[in-house]
Formats: structure tokens, sequence, C-alpha cells
């Protein structure tokens, strides 16, 4: 098996990103239809070409030889609010591996290097959001350190 590297992202992955982005859009949807909309609306209406044009946005794929097996995006900022102290974050806005991969360590490496780079930009906190049905992703999150920060909570009235 050839060697699998992480790097940025850039205009000539777009296509292979775009399929990697359905597939995640698709499995959100597959697990919980109630709340996601399909892969093929969230196409039409989100690209992940404006993370690779938008300076505070980054993207880093894993590759073995020329195809794309996973991809992380996020973005940093100063997050400020009226209660908190200001604080410089990074936030992980997507992370996909194909499922055959899953279990190699992909998506550490592909985190790794995102928070290095968010390190190298002064971000002293990094946060995600994960839904309460995507067990899998939260065991892997708290495994990479996150703790839990703000419990949103939801009840549906009739």
């Amino acid at each position: 098996m050839s060697h699998m590297i992480i790097r940025s992202a850039t205009a000539r992955d777009l296509e292979q990103l775009n399929e990697l982005m359905f597939a995640l859009h698709d499995e959100h949807h597959q697990q919980c239809p109630n709340y996601f909309k399909t892969a093929e609306e969230i196409e039409q209406e989100k690209s992940i070409a404006r993370y690779l044009d938008d300076p505070e946005c980054l993207v880093f794929v894993a590759c073995q030889q020329d195809s794309l097996i996973g991809f992380v995006t996020g973005h940093f900022c100063e997050l400020i609010s009226t209660v908190s102290k200001p604080v410089q974050m990074g936030s992980i806005d997507e992370l996909y591996i194909f499922e055959d991969r899953r279990g190699e360590g992909i998506a550490l490496k592909l985190c790794q290097q995102i928070e290095e780079r968010f390190i190298e930009y002064g971000v002293k906190e990094v946060f995600v959001e994960v839904w309460e049905f995507n067990q899998s992703a939260l065991a892997f999150y708290k495994q990479f350190g996150f703790e839990h920060h703000i419990h949103w909570l939801r009840k549906s009235v009739k």
C-alpha cells in the first residue's frame, strides 16, 4: 500500500473534495433525516470552494497517490460574546474519512495538522460541534482531548 500524506487542499482537489463533502452530508442525512437536508439539497447551497478562497479558512486533505480519502475544514476568528472574555478560536467545521478507510488514524492526523496551523495563527482554543446521534465522532473528539463546553438542548413542541 502506498504512503498516505496530509497536505493543504488546492483548487485541483475541488472535484474530489465535493465528492467527499457529498458523502459526509449524505451520511448525516441517512443517520438523522428529520434534521438534515439531503446531500443533493446541500450541494446546491454550499460549496467547499468558498473555503479554498477564504484566507481565514483551512482545508487539509489526506491522500494516497492521486486519490483523496479524507478531509478536514476549519476556520479561525476571535470569539466575542457579551458574557465571556474574547478568545482567539479555531473551529473544526467538517471532518470526513471514507468509510472503508476509518480506523486507520487518518482523522487524527488531519486534526493534528489543522491544530498545528491554528497554533501558528495564535489560536488558544479549538471548538467543534457534534450532533448527539454521531457517537463515533463524539468518541473520537473526546479521545483527541475535547471536553463538553456548552450543552445546547432541544425539545419539540406541538
